[in-house]
């Protein structure tokens, strides 16, 4: 391992001074300024670098506070400039040539003329497309779609390409699990389960945009050994006092409803900003299993079906302030957090016999559970622009505190035979309070190198405090008492320090990027009640690397490597026993490892528009999800376990196509395989794999200005995950959206599932193990959605930031 990290060190450094001096030899620099007739600056006009024989496009870039541009790595030749800005006439210079005798050429300043029309006539329509495709990302704009109105988060995100969701809401990239799952650029730090209900509970007005990044560069969290999924909220962007109001009801199997109100005061020196969401959800859910336990000298057959309904208040709020303290340096603060209360009633029924369809004996169950999730984050942050060429810093402290309780009430009643009219009962319960407190600071210094090449830097402290007290108790005689066999107290801290550079470059057409980030952690579970201690130590280099090169303007080939890691999430680590019944239960893995993965992407872009990609992925001491028996308690029990690997190929298209005027569309292909290997699981080898594919294709239809109508569709194939082999699954969503006032109102009717055709049905892949469990959620759901606008609306970008939490909290409930 230190061979090749130093053979890696030596080849970036010789990789940096190679293209130091090739960028030295080729670069040539152009800076100007832009201000209006009297000589006041404009901030954020669009400057375009033209060729001077054709007049082709060269570069763009926006001017900043004071009015000046730069175009960086350009090459000898003729030039113009041509400079855009909102109220104002277009302005183009004088042809000027660039040649080696003079590295930076200085544009006489550049004077733009007022537009004599009157402003209030003259409407301007924008609107991103729902799915964008950028060099190192895909985009999903939430925030204009019809189909999106009134559903949450976590429904928004299986709309996403590629992304797809199992049966528990673990959330799976191109049919991989282990994502990085970030708000705002922000680590959430939350285990699985609290993530799901996190987005559960998250409404899309919330939502601006969604990005999927397959391979991060070494300065995001070297966690998600599936690439990163970022959901950038709304920010107001707008001068003076302005806001929304929300509001939006939605029926399916259950009603469902929520509002919504964002304020943002904006002036030269202060942005105060805030807002607040309410939902009150009802869901529906149907299960069925049958499945065969194996046992020494019979088999035993159960059937078990049951129904339940959950319902969520949640109240999501933020509240910020940044000070401007002049035109360099900003300083700000945040406070983010969710009250969320809610509870479950599940009615559940076996049937146990000796041959298929034989009743020997039966339980019924009632689940009768609640819950309370608090979460209150602060961010403390402060950015400094250093100089004009693009040198920054930035640093964040963070801290926050999330607090949960899960209470359930088991009401069992036991029938030993088929004809017995009366049932031995039996109560329990379980108390699961949880308690995690989380600390981080990062700072990020990115410094502008000669001739177009920039350095990143960067150091991150985190730490991690969790306090788990399972509390199981059993109904005797007149009083709970303590059950000590399933009773646990489990503490986990956690302790991550990192740091990490990125070289950024251009060479004529090619840009490269490369980086390397080291994490050093220190972790410890302890088993209070057994005191039973796991302690790990250990140290990683995680390298990335991109070049693309574009053969001309039309044909662009890129090619991508990431190392990462994905640590086990808090809920997988507590070793507690979670039941549905007494032959149904969920169980924890203290013993868990982190898994780490090698990506590779070779990718191809037609028209800025078009793309295909190519990708191979080997991770090792994967964490799994299974399902597997335990024939000493005839019970089939979830748990996640570390296979040896995990291998996936995949191929992905995506193709936007513009038929008219009025009819668009986005169309994703995305073919994989996954492949799981494994000596010894539960005493069984475990070697499978298959081959599969999802496509995803949204129809956007403009009727007139005002309307607009949206369908999508999506199906996934049949795939195989570890010990679950999941049957195909489809769905169509259709959305309507009007304005009105201006395009200051606007209402939204959507029909997600229209047909009622997602299922979740999944069979055992596991060698000796035979079941098969059917899921139905409350899918097919209508919605109606209402929004208005107020205020002033004159456009200027806010300071869109990320704290340091984004990681840690992602492995938390919500």
């Amino acid at each position: 391992m230190k061979t090749q990290t130093s053979k890696l060190l030596r080849l970036l450094a010789l990789l940096t001074i190679f293209l130091s001096e090739s960028a030295y030899a080729q670069s040539l620099q152009v800076t100007g300024t832009v201000a209006d007739q009297n000589k006041k600056p404009l901030d954020y006009a669009t400057v375009a670098l033209l060729r001077a024989k054709d007049s082709s496009m060269v570069k763009t870039a926006l001017t900043d506070a004071k009015g000046e541009f730069q175009f960086s790595s350009l090459k000898e030749g003729g030039y113009l400039i041509s400079v855009t800005s909102i109220g104002y006439k277009k302005a183009v210079t004088r042809q000027f040539t660039l040649s080696g005798n003079v590295r930076v050429f200085h544009v006489e300043p550049i004077r733009l003329e007022a537009e004599s029309r009157n402003l209030k006539e003259v409407t301007v329509t924008v609107q991103k497309p729902f799915i964008e495709r950028k060099a190192d990302k895909l985009i999903v704009n939430v925030e204009n779609s019809a189909v999106s109105v009134g559903s949450t988060a976590l429904e928004v995100l299986q709309k996403a390409p590629g992304v797809s969701l199992d049966k528990d809401d673990n959330i799976a990239l191109k049919g991989r699990q282990g994502v990085l799952v970030m708000i705002d650029g922000k680590q959430t730090y939350m285990s699985n389960a609290d993530l799901a209900n996190l987005l559960r509970n998250m409404q899309s007005n919330e939502i601006e945009s969604i990005e999927i990044i397959n391979n991060p560069s070494a300065k995001y969290e070297a966690s998600g050994k599936s690439g990163i999924i970022n959901i950038k909220l709304k920010k107001n962007k707008n001068f003076g006092t302005n806001g929304t109001l929300t509001a939006g009801a939605g029926y399916g199997k259950r009603y469902k409803s929520n509002a919504g109100l964002s304020l943002n005061n904006r002036n030269k020196d202060v942005n105060l900003f805030g807002n607040y969401n309410y939902s009150n959800n009802k869901r529906y859910q149907d299960m069925q299993i049958d499945r065969i336990n194996s046992g020494t000298q019979r088999d035993t057959y159960f059937y078990q079906w049951g129904d339940s309904e959950r319902k969520n208040q949640n109240n999501n709020f933020k509240v910020g302030i940044d000070y401007f303290i002049n035109k360099n340096n900003t300083i700000g603060a945040l406070v983010t957090g969710y009250i969320n209360n809610g509870g479950e009633l599940y009615d559940n029924s076996t049937i146990i016999g000796a041959t298929p369809g034989r009743t020997d004996s039966s339980v019924v169950t009632m689940n009768d559970g609640n819950y309370k999730y608090r979460n209150f984050s602060y961010n403390l942050n402060y950015k400094s622009v250093l100089d004009t060429n693009g040198q920054e810093f930035q640093v964040d402290l963070d801290y926050s505190n999330y607090n949960g309780s899960d209470n359930t009430l088991y009401d069992n009643m036991y029938y030993y035979s088929p004809s017995a009219a009366n049932g031995v009962s039996e109560l329990l319960r379980n108390k699961t309070p949880s308690d995690i407190h989380i600390y981080s600071v990062k700072a990020d210094y990115t410094y502008p190198l000669k001739k177009g090449m920039k350095l990143e830097a960067g150091i991150k402290s985190s730490m991690v405090k969790t306090d788990n007290d399972f509390q199981f108790n059993r109904y005797l005689g007149s009083e709970w008492q303590n059950d000590p066999l399933r009773s646990n107290h489990f503490v986990y801290d956690e302790n991550v320090n990192a740091a990490y550079l990125n070289f950024n470059t251009e060479i004529n057409k090619t840009t490269i990027q490369a980086g390397l980030r080291a994490e050093q952690t220190n972790s410890k579970g302890n088993l209070v009640t057994t005191n039973y201690v796991v302690n790990r130590h250990y140290f990683n280099l995680f390298p990335s690397a991109v070049i693309s090169h574009n053969f001309t303007d039309n044909n662009t080939l890129g090619l991508s490597y990431s190392r990462r890691i994905n640590r086990p999430s808090y809920d997988a680590l507590n070793p507690f026993e979670y039941y549905l019944d007494k032959y149904t239960y969920n169980q924890g893995n203290p013993f868990l490892k982190p898994e780490y993965t090698n990506a590779f992407e070779l990718s191809y872009t037609f028209k800025k528009a078009y793309t295909a990609a190519i990708g191979y992925n080997i991770t090792t001491d994967v964490i799994t999800e299974v399902l597997l028996p335990n024939t000493e308690k005839e019970a089939l029990y979830q748990t996640n376990q570390n296979l040896a690997k995990q291998i996936s190929y995949n191929f992905t298209m995506s193709a936007p196509i513009t038929f008219t005027k009025w009819w668009s569309s986005n169309n994703n292909v995305n073919v994989f395989y996954l492949g799981f290997r494994t000596p010894d699981l539960n005493g069984q080898k475990l070697d499978n794999g298959k081959t599969a594919f999802q496509i995803y294709s949204s129809q956007n239809f403009k009727i007139g200005k005002t309307t607009s109508l949206e369908l999508n569709g999506n199906y996934q194939s049949s795939l195989i995950y570890g010990t679950l082999n999941i049957e195909p699954q489809y769905g169509i969503d259709l959305g309507i959206s009007q304005s009105f006032y201006n395009k200051k109102a606007n209402v939204k009717l959507a029909v997600n599932d229209a047909f009622n055709t997602q299922t979740q049905k999944i069979s055992s892949a596991y060698p000796g193990l035979s079941y098969t469990l059917n899921q139905k959620h409350e899918t097919q759901v209508v919605r109606l959605s209402l929004s208005y606008r107020f205020g002033k609306n004159e456009i200027k970008p806010s300071r869109n930031r990320s704290t340091g939490l984004d990681a840690e909290e992602s492995r938390m409930k919500k």
